[in-house]
């Protein structure tokens, strides 16, 4: 009985385990059909209380063009925008969304307006790539920075983040809906959102065993799945049986570098050849500086002269000479270079050098 009760603790682990290492197939794929789309359109943000466009014949005559459609005429010689700023407002509009749906806008100055805050975007029609309206903008922009202090000779200005860009939460409203048909001719198409070969014939494998004869890996990026009949008129339903299956996904080995921000970023697959690897720094560093040597006080002759004096110092850190052994974990790589006692950058450099010699075996980015 006891033998019987730690065997079943031991395939909770490994259940435990695996679980923990997989993934759902909605959070590795997505269904073909079932995509965004971009909206944009042009309109005005009002009432920025002389934040906004110096006097632009663009940003005039869209005001202009506005009050006509209120029955009102207006020189446009007779108006200023100051208070009012071009802008040009951006969407992506999901799957699936119905008529009276709100979304989300972003609103950008296309003028030279210091800052939207406090602005109100009039009523603005969003276009897609077809040049159709689905969807009406319009509202007050929260701002996430801010411009401060008076500008010219003599003043300073405080600036956080881009006081020229906002969002509108909700700001739009769906007009149209898209169509789309993600169950075509009896079958759904998965899309990988990182593909590989492995991934996609796991994937493949896992929904066969709870849907068998119905799925094949199409390639690196898609798996096809056949509709039972039984879920036929039910194409919600067998989706979301689908999409709650869990999938080791596999990870290929890259060795991500971002000189920048000096982050590295590896996986776990990444395996080093045997190679020495040695470390060591020279530093030198030269200041100057400047003496004055004046006369004696109580001398007739003789001028003050400043003399300039040069110190060079020179500073060898002890060099290390490390050999890592034969396709290590990155645990091991990097816990290898560690003792060599290197800097971030300086594994930056040892990696590049490792990957041109034939040692790393993975892919090497660098950003």
């Amino acid at each position: 009985m006891r033998l019987k009760y730690s065997h079943l603790l031991l395939l909770f682990a490994v259940l435990a385990i695996s679980v923990s290492n997989a993934g759902r197939i909605k959070d590795l794929a997505s269904l073909e059909g079932s995509r965004d789309n971009q909206l944009v359109g042009y309109g005005l943000v009002v009432g920025l209380a002389g934040d906004g466009d110096s006097t632009s014949d663009v940003t005039v005559n869209s005001l202009v063009n506005s009050l006509k459609n209120f029955g009102l005429t207006v020189d446009p010689t007779t108006l200023r925008s100051d208070n009012v700023a071009a802008v040009m407002i951006t969407a992506d509009i999901p799957p699936f969304a119905r008529e009276g749906t709100r979304i989300d806008v972003t609103v950008s100055s296309i003028g030279d307006a210091e800052s939207l805050q406090g602005g109100v975007l009039l009523q603005t029609p969003l276009y897609g790539a077809d040049q159709e309206v689905y969807a009406v903008a319009q509202g007050q922009i929260a701002v996430g920075g801010f411009i401060g202090g008076t500008a010219g000779p003599g003043g300073a200005t405080v600036q956080k983040n881009h006081p020229t860009v906002g969002m509108i939460s909700n700001g739009a409203i769906v007009e149209r809906e898209i169509q789309m048909d993600i169950s075509e001719r009896g079958y759904v198409n998965w899309l990988l959102i990182n593909p590989d070969y492995n991934t996609a014939s796991r994937m493949a494998e896992a929904i066969n065993e709870i849907f068998p004869a119905s799925t094949m890996a199409l390639d690196s990026a898609a798996v096809k799945v056949a509709i039972p009949e039984i879920y036929e008129g039910r194409e919600v339903d067998f989706i979301s049986s689908i999409g709650a299956i869990n999938v080791n996904p596999d990870t290929p080995a890259k060795v991500v570098i971002n000189e920048r921000t000096g982050v590295i970023v590896a996986t776990a697959e990444v395996r080093v050849s045997t190679v020495a690897i040695s470390h060591g720094a020279l530093t030198i560093s030269i200041s100057n500086d400047l003496n004055v040597s004046q006369p004696n006080g109580f001398g007739d002759a003789g001028d003050t002269v400043v003399t300039p004096a040069t110190e060079t110092d020179v500073t060898e850190m002890s060099g290390g000479f490390k050999i890592v052994n034969e396709f290590p974990t990155i645990q091991q790589v990097t816990s290898a270079l560690n003792a060599v006692g290197v800097t971030t950058r300086e594994m930056m450099s040892i990696l590049q050098e490792m990957k041109s010699v034939g040692a790393l075996q993975a892919e090497l980015i660098i950003k």
